[in-house]
């Protein structure tokens, strides 16, 4: 069999190779060759433009997007369809290390395989912020004092610690939030400068949340917390409107809570 014109350069070969969707066996199945997934892992994973993943590649760029596009129709087919998913084949071939665009360093299987295992458990980490009096929701999230962090592990609550808020008024609230490592935030009332303040930090709002703290997380890490997606604050007390019939796990969404977007 003739060698292939140009061969697709890859770091490693993928870990896994083949993903099912729960409880099914022995479904139709839609190949993904190897030199696709490193298309996706290059550009969705690693966030590379298209340029560079074709120069680490060794390609061209047209060729890095029809690829790219090809592996993408074939993991929505699988998604949408229930379709197992195999990564096998291609044109490619392994990296040396010699290549200086290849992962921007001479390549280290081990160290690839230790940078993938902390990324994943970033992924499966995340820190939530309770405004917090109490054991309760405060409902002025530019008045209080403290904010109760949770620290959360593949879905499960592994520590808590009240954190005082040291007289930080609104405006810093949201870079005090963003030094904790705090990503997602729970609240009653808030106005809209700190909703955006939230919003350009990175910070997921749940907002028109009342009662008991700790029962608000774990209904959150449960899809099942009643928020209000739309909540404002008027500074006076008035004009919060808790739950309102929004929940988080409504038609199998999670809900960012900021302006109702979906996450």
């Amino acid at each position: 069999m003739a060698r292939p014109i140009r061969c697709r350069r890859i770091c490693f070969e993928p870990q896994y190779d083949s993903f099912a969707p729960c409880g099914v066996k022995g479904g139709e199945q839609v190949l993904l060759t190897v030199d696709e997934f490193e298309a996706v892992r290059l550009i969705d994973y690693e966030k590379k433009t298209h340029e560079q993943c074709a120069r680490q590649m060794g390609i061209s760029r047209t060729t890095v997007t029809e690829m790219y596009e090809r592996a993408r129709t074939k993991i929505a087919d699988c998604i949408v369809n229930g379709k197992t998913l195999c990564i096998s084949g291609g044109n490619y071939t392994l990296c040396d290390g010699s290549a200086k665009t290849c992962c921007g360093k001479t390549c280290s299987r081990a160290e690839y395989a230790a940078e993938t295992a902390r990324k994943r458990k970033e992924e499966r980490m995340m820190k939530i912020a309770v405004t917090f009096e109490n054991g309760n929701v405060f409902q002025h999230f530019g008045h209080t004092e403290q904010f109760k962090v949770y620290e959360i592990e593949d879905g499960k609550v592994t520590g808590a610690q009240v954190m005082d808020t040291q007289g930080s008024g609104h405006g810093a609230l949201a870079g005090l939030l963003s030094a904790w490592n705090v990503d997602t935030l729970i609240c009653g009332g808030i106005g809209a400068g700190a909703q955006m303040a939230l919003a350009e930090a990175g910070i997921r709002l749940y907002g028109g949340v009342s009662g008991s703290a700790d029962e608000a997380v774990n209904e959150l890490l449960a899809g099942t917390l009643s928020f209000n997606p739309d909540v404002r604050c008027d500074h006076h007390g008035e004009g919060h409107h808790h739950g309102e019939g929004h929940h988080c796990g409504e038609n199998g969404h999670g809900c960012a809570g900021h302006g109702g977007r979906c996450q």
